[in-house]
Order: structure tokens, then sequence, then C-alpha cells
């Protein structure tokens, strides 16, 4: 029998994404970087052995649930994302900008766990341990089972794991952690990817809840190579304007839970605070009805919230009239404006259209559409919409309005906070009771129900 030859070869990897491919390309297939494929050296090709398995296969039916039960953090916003808590042995990316609070959160965390389950180890690369201690006092985050580290040698963090055996393990960054055992700076690729593999590997086999800090990029997106999102069970995005205290918790990926829920929090001089009910921010109410306002209702994950927004359309003598926006969809806006402006007649050809949302929120769900529409036309024509109108639908490039998921929810929640009249699309289903409804087919329907041509 034929023996088969290990053939070395030598293995090429992208120093941005990480992809491997078998011969030297000058663009990366992967991320589409250019210049950033290296040689990494020869290596033979491996062969596979069967092994001694680590666990002994089972029925599906008997194995035990308990281990994978989530436990609360104490931060019922936080939970909100999770699906209930942090599941045993998972970890946890948390993303976002320098200074939205990522660490006056989880020292939040921190202190809720130690209050309500065990010891938790803080390990922090960026800052001195009075540093955080500072931070600590300032927002009322002290407690004796919070047990503080300052490393950037992951293999001085499994020995701070071993040393404190915490239930609960927050390390602030994974960039500027590094292992000894692998070339690079901290941050690189494969420092990235070392350090999150040790860490989940003590994850995995210790039951170890683990939270990890990640930095972005300056186009919002995570920092390092693509395969962190892969490796860690849950990716959370802390977003917010600088200029602003809310701050909205994202979750991006999920495997214990739903993908698409949102949390509220509020960053105040004495901490970090859950909303839980945070339509209110998001709304400036007025006596009086004012052009160039619409209210309308979005749904992020299972909670509906309601969002307002502005509009100002001003004459210019410019070639190129202006179109700013703030907290919406550029592009989607853009289309919103020409259908408005070919389907429902509005003329906007020589005037500046600028639109923003109130609060710092951000509303991109298509839902909105119509609300954009009404805000600009009203602005054009200076007349205002009813201050007890919501509005909600989809407006297509034909100038139809589109039925939108969860109406009667939206209109709900809409109810309860004083709104006694819609405008929806045909087919809306049910509303609750003690709201009016006003149907229209398409925009220009839309704009003759409610007054807003001169």
């Amino acid at each position: 029998m034929a023996k088969t030859a290990r053939v070395a070869r030598a293995t090429y990897r992208c120093a941005e994404c990480g992809h491997e491919v078998a011969k030297w390309v000058g663009r990366c297939p992967e991320c589409q970087a250019w210049g950033t494929v290296e040689e990494r050296g020869v290596s033979a090709a491996p062969r596979f052995l069967a092994g001694t398995p680590s666990s002994e296969a089972r029925p599906i039916a008997q194995v035990d649930i308990e281990s994978a039960r989530a436990v609360s953090t104490g931060v019922l916003e936080l939970d909100r994302v999770l699906g209930g808590g942090l599941v045993p042995g998972a970890v946890v990316l948390l993303a976002g900008e320098p200074g939205v609070g990522k660490s006056t959160l989880l020292l939040e965390v921190a202190h809720q766990w130690a209050l309500s389950v065990g010891r938790c180890l803080y390990v922090t690369g960026e800052e001195s341990a009075g540093q955080v201690r500072l931070r600590a006092d300032r927002t009322g985050n002290l407690h004796d089972e919070i047990f503080l580290a300052a490393e950037s040698d992951i293999s001085a963090v499994l020995g701070q794991v071993d040393a404190v055996k915490p239930s609960m393990l927050i390390v602030d960054s994974v960039q500027t952690m590094s292992s000894p055992a692998v070339d690079g700076a901290p941050g690189g690729v494969s420092q990235v990817r070392a350090v999150t593999a040790g860490l989940i590997a003590v994850a995995k086999e210790r039951g170890l809840p683990v939270v990890l800090v990640g930095h972005v990029t300056k186009d919002g997106s995570v920092a390092g190579p693509r395969v962190l999102e892969h490796l860690v069970d849950v990716v959370l995005q802390f977003e917010g304007d600088r200029h602003s205290t809310l701050r909205l918790l994202r979750g991006v990926k999920n495997r214990f839970g739903p993908a698409d829920e949102v949390g509220c929090f509020e960053l105040r001089d004495d901490g970090i605070a859950g909303v839980p009910d945070p339509s209110g921010l998001f709304l400036h109410r007025r006596d009086q009805a004012v052009s160039g306002t619409a209210v309308t209702v979005v749904v992020e994950g299972k909670r509906p919230m309601l969002g307002e927004v502005q509009a100002l359309v001003t004459p210019t003598a410019l070639p190129a009239p202006r179109r700013a926006v703030s907290g919406l969809d550029s592009a989607r806006l853009a289309m919103v404006l020409a259908v408005l402006e070919k389907r429902g007649r509005v003329g906007l050809g020589n005037k500046d259209v600028f639109t923003a949302t109130v609060g710092g929120m951000r509303l991109v769900e298509p839902a909105v559409d119509l609300a954009v529409a009404l805000a600009v036309a009203s602005a054009a024509s200076d007349l205002p919409l009813p201050h007890d109108l919501v509005v909600v639908g989809e407006v297509g490039l034909s100038g139809e309005l589109r039925r939108v998921n969860g109406v009667g929810r939206r209109l709900t929640e809409a109810a309860r906070l004083g709104f006694t009249k819609a405008l929806v699309p045909p087919d809306a289903g049910p509303l609750p009771q003690g709201t009016r409804a006003l149907v229209a087919n398409d925009l220009h329907e839309a704009l003759n129900l409610l007054k807003l041509k001169k």
C-alpha cells in the first residue's frame, strides 16, 4: 500500500481579515484590501487521525439544559438584549466608540453581578487600576466581590482567573491584550485571534461568562479581524451621540436569544441607568402643532418606540440645493424626496431640505418613509400636521403606501402616549380602541387627506 507523502507548502494570510489563500495575490479575495496578503512560512499538510472523544455522545433529549440557563446580570436593559442574562461559558463582545460609556456600563454590570451572583474579575489593559477605582467611586460601584487587575498579557490574565476564581470575567479591552507565544503587536490580527481563542477556551472549560470590550473603526464596525465576531457567542453594539445622554445597546449577533433587541440607557454624572420606557425621550411635545414635524413608531426587536421627524424647507439661490440629514438614512431620504416631488407634486427643485430626528434616535426602518414625506411636505407648505396624529407606512417608488409589520403594536404604544389619530396604509389590521384611522392608498391621497397643499 502506497504511503501518502506530507507535502510542505507556503501559506499566505491577509493581515486585515485573516483570510488564507494557497498562493500570493495582490488583493485579498475576502475583504478586497490591496497589498495585505503576506507569506506565513512553510507548513505541512495536516493529517487527521481518530482520537479519544472528550465526552460521550448522548441522545439530545438526555442532554442537561440547566447548565445553559441564563443568569440575570442585574441590569434589566442588558438582560433584555442578551435574551434573559448571561449564559455560563458565553463570550460576549461589547463594541462601541471611544467615550460612549462601555467601561461605565460594565462597572455597573460588575457591581450588580457582585450583589446578586458572586465574584467578578475586572481586567483593564487601557487604564490603571487607580483610574478604574476613581470611576467606581464616582458611579457608586464599589463592592468587596469586585476584583480589579491591570494586565495586558493573556497569560497573566489567566493566572488572575486561577487565583481569584471569579464567576464572571470582564476584559477591557481585547485589542490591548497580547500573547507572548504569538508574533505581532497588540491589536493585530494574529494577537486578537490568539487572545480571543484563549479566553474562549477558558470560558467553555469552566463555564465562566466572559465579556470582552472591543474597539470600533471610523465607520462604526468592530475593529480587528472579522473572525473575532465569528468566534464569540454574542456581539453587542453600544452607540450614542456624544452630545446626548441617551445610549442604545443593540444586539448584532446572539446564539442564545434574539439578535435584534435594543436596550436604552441614560448616561449621567453618577453613572449609567436603564430607561425602561424610552418613547418619551424621542418626542418634543408642544401645546400647539408646528409645521415640519411628524411622529411615527418604529419597532426595535419587540419594543415599539415613538420617534419624531423634523424637516425644514427653505428657498435657495444655489444651483444645487442642499439635502442635509441627521438620524435618517440618506439614500432612503433621497428616494422619498424624489417620490414626493414626482408623485406628490411637491416642488423641491429650488429649495434646501434639512431633515433630522429628535433625541439622537436613528430611524432607518422603511416604516418611517411616510412620516419623512409628510414632514417635508408640511415644512414646504408651512401647514402643520395634527398634534395628535401618528404616521406609519412605507412609500413605494410609484407613490403607493405599503403596510408594515406590527401595526397594531405600534399604534397601541402611540395610543398609550395620547395619540388618537393614525394615518396608515390600506389593510392595516385592527386598531386600538379609541384610535381613529385615516387610510390613504398613495402619497398624493395622504397629502390631500391632511390638506398639506396650499
